[in-house]
């Protein structure tokens, strides 16, 4: 154990997270989770629906594995082992996964292409976590399957609906021959991302062909993306649904990257760029561009963080700063960690068994993301569009720790000769502990872990440099002060430069924090927001059922916690 500053740390944020993960699950189903809660009812409601399945279950899988990695714990294992179970029990003889009926549901057995996705995400997270070459078959089997079922025209692949069934294939034949296929960007973009990933993990042919094929469809046939980068509103593309289009531009930035496709990538950057202006500085998303645009959805927020991402490695260094103000705003504020507002029923009284739980529901699901938010209230309760719908989904507990995992796993990134600190974020590591006294101080300690050529150290742009300050403190000898002034401070890329940093050695770099306000848009409402550094410290509005972002006064010193950060057996290329 060791004292850090008690600022954000991802890690932890993992580990609440898990309390969700666990708590959606229903042992009077087989541990099949519920979807969906809505914490303004009295009593508070969970209720199951038809994204128990596939979607759920791959979403939740997948965040078990990554938190743990994160972590290094694992109390959720009991959990994590039933929906791993469940996962390959939904996966049927021909390779696709199927919802299952319910007595209480309105939806028949099928295999969704949604839910495909995130199937094959958590079997590929499951495979790099174990090795298990059970669960690589079965998620080749997956990945061949999507390619048999896929309509291959001479220049084109696509999914003409958006369930696939056991007994009668697509719905119509008909429908494909004339084209009549709907939203590419929900049933094949989406797929991209999670076929890359499982081909970069195993070599599978057939996974990186169906990238190519979707690639195309999206960006040459569709009409998803306008020219000018801004999305579809059309009803027919779900009126520009902001989640299924910023996740296949996340698989598009990361399939760009790996092939080296340079145009690729400025196509997914100039409608990054667009996206970004339908949003606010600290991370809301509208969900569409017709009724669901004045709720967020945090699905959307950890896609833009995966692109964001990707873009910055690609080079646009720029997004770093993007990546850092969602995570430090609206991720980690859209995890819900107070429910004392949450009125829960005392007994089961009222429970509909294996369909509907109003007992203990505001303890089951602390540490979940927001499912539906408004952009400074964990719950969107508005006149307009669709009202009030459902406050926590399965789908963006599971997004959120992957939100986490994403900064996370990029916060420190490179090796020996060239080691880069690209967010500054409380994060261990294997060569550098970073310990982030923001929004406090503008101070960020570097403790090196083993010797290096070269470190560099992201400087937000606000922070300048005239007044940067570097302090080395050797194992042994003096201390040696510098200036961002000094000549050779700084590396071409922007980033502030460290040359042979030492094992033992501690690196302090501060700057003035500098404070603003900005005022945000979002869904035709204007937020007035303070900012200090890259955090807001208080919004206006502020918001009614679960405030987000009350105003706050920050002392002058970062406050201090006892804690050991993890630092994984190996570093995950993500």
């Amino acid at each position: 154990m060791r004292t850090i500053p008690a600022t954000l740390l991802l890690e932890d944020r993992a580990e609440q997270a898990m309390n969700a993960v666990v708590g959606l699950a229903d042992p009077d189903l087989g541990h099949i989770p519920f979807f969906s809660a809505d914490l303004l009812a009295e009593p508070a409601t969970l209720v199951h629906g038809d994204w128990d399945y596939g979607s759920s279950h791959g979403r939740l899988t997948d965040a078990c594995v990554l938190a743990r990695h994160m972590t290094g714990k694992s109390w959720w294992s009991e959990t994590e082992e039933r929906y791993k179970a469940t996962l390959l029990d939904l996966l049927a003889e021909d390779g696709l996964t199927y919802r299952r009926s319910h007595p209480l549901g309105h939806w028949a057995p099928h295999a969704n292409l949604i839910d495909q996705r995130a199937t094959l995400l958590a079997l590929t997270t499951w495979y790099l976590d174990s090795g298990d070459e059970t669960v690589r078959r079965a998620a080749d089997r997956q990945v061949a399957a999507l390619k048999r079922i896929a309509v291959k025209e001479r220049d084109v692949w696509y999914y003409p609906a958006s369930e696939y069934t056991r007994d009668g294939g697509w719905p119509s034949a008909h429908a494909a021959q004339l084209h009549l296929a709907p939203d590419p960007a929900s049933f094949c973009g989406r797929l991209i991302m999670p076929l890359l990933r499982h081909h970069r993990a195993t070599g599978s042919a057939d996974a990186l062909e169906l990238c190519g094929w979707f690639t195309r469809l999206i960006t040459e046939k569709s009409g998803v993306f306008l020219p000018d980068g801004s999305f579809n509103a059309a009803l027919a593309y779900r009126s520009g649904h902001f989640h299924t289009r910023l996740g296949t531009l996340d698989g598009l930035a990361k399939y760009a990257v790996f092939t080296g496709d340079h145009a690729l990538t400025a196509f997914v950057k100039r409608s990054f760029d667009w996206a970004l202006t339908q949003g606010t500085g600290f991370g809301w998303t509208p969900g569409d561009l017709a009724d669901q645009r004045y709720e967020h959805e945090t699905c959307s927020l950890v896609d833009l963080i995966g692109i964001g991402t990707t873009l910055a490695r690609a080079g646009y260094t720029a997004y770093w700063s993007v990546v850092e103000r969602f995570l430090r705003n609206h991720l980690a504020a859209s995890q819900l960690s107070d429910v004392d507002w949450v009125r829960s029923a005392p007994d089961r009284s009222r429970d509909i068994p294996g369909w509907r739980t109003h007992h203990r529901v505001g303890e089951r699901v602390r540490g979940a993301f927001a499912g539906y938010g408004a952009p400074n209230d964990y719950v969107s309760d508005v006149v307009l569009g669709r009202g009030h719908t459902s406050d926590v989904q399965a789908c963006c507990v599971g997004s959120g720790v992957r939100g986490l995992f994403t900064g996370w796993n990029a916060a420190v990134a490179g090796d020996e000769e060239l080691l880069r600190v690209n967010l500054l974020l409380n994060r261990g590591s294997r060569l550098v502990d970073v310990l982030s006294h923001l929004p406090y101080e503008g101070r960020v300690d570097l403790d090196l872990r083993a010797d290096c050529r070269e470190l560099r150290l992201r400087v937000p742009d606000w922070a300048g440099y005239a007044h940067l300050t570097v302090v080395r403190q050797p194992v042994s000898g003096p201390l040696v002060t510098t200036s961002g002034r000094d000549t050779g401070a700084w590396a071409p890329d922007g980033y502030l430069r460290l040359d042979r940093p030492r094992a033992g050695e501690r690196i302090t770099v501060t700057f003035p924090l500098a404070e603003s306000t900005t005022d945000e848009t979002a869904a035709g409402r204007t937020f007035r927001t303070r900012w200090r550094g890259d955090d807001v410290v208080g919004i206006q509005p502020e918001g009614r059922s679960r405030p987000m972002y009350s105003s706050r006064q920050l002392e002058p010193k970062a406050p201090e916690r006892t804690h050991t950060l993890a630092v994984p057996a190996e570093e995950w290329s993500w």
